[in-house]
């Protein structure tokens, strides 16, 4: 679930606690959580919900002026049942710390590049993690398309890589691109003396 910035912003606030979307498969679940740019998210209750039953407060909560205003944006979007979720701040994404960590000592470098060695062994198309790190280090605020297209990757499988390597906290997404986080950067320079 895609949320704009001042939709987020307005949820850490406090001043939104209700989303509403059309989708065939849901990409949320009940009782889950949602890394965001700001933090992460908590999942309340999903249910059904009619377009023309959703009141202006619903809408209000929504970030919405009122429910022709979130009527007319639902007219934009997907087709598929309305669902109305209820969302809230749970607090600072865990992976934010880890990024900061660069005074590894050798044990813990070790591991996670232990950890990276099996992500690349796991691959089909073999070692990718130092290729992609290095690139993103060579590369910072570099387009996603770009760096995909210079692994020789479809974006969307280069995106879920790095996604794999921030949830270690090795690397940041930016506006536009991503960048070595310090704690990618020792992992890195590691990985790279090594060879």
């Amino acid at each position: 679930m895609l949320l704009k910035r001042e939709v987020l912003e307005g949820i850490r606030a406090g001043r939104v606690s209700l989303q509403f979307r059309r989708w065939r498969r849901r990409t949320v679940k009940p009782g889950g959580t949602l890394r965001t740019a700001i933090g992460v998210l908590a999942i309340g209750d999903i249910s059904p919900v009619e377009a023309g039953a959703v009141t202006d407060d619903d809408a209000r909560a929504a970030g919405f002026t009122d429910a022709a205003a979130l009527r007319d944006w639902l007219d934009d979007g997907r087709p598929g049942m309305l669902e109305r979720i209820e969302v809230s701040w749970a607090g600072e994404d865990p992976r934010a710390g880890l990024r900061e960590e660069e005074s590894l000592d050798p044990l813990a470098l070790a591991e996670i590049a232990g950890r990276l060695d099996a992500m690349d062994g796991r691959a089909r198309e073999g070692a990718w993690t130092a290729r992609a790190m290095d690139l993103i280090a060579r590369n910072p605020e570099r387009p996603a398309a770009e760096l995909a297209a210079a692994m020789g990757l479809e974006k969307l499988s280069f995106k879920t890589r790095i996604r794999r390597l921030k949830a270690l906290g090795l690397t940041e997404s930016l506006a536009t691109g991503y960048r070595l986080s310090p704690r990618g950067a020792r992992v890195h320079a590691f990985r790279s003396a090594r060879t």
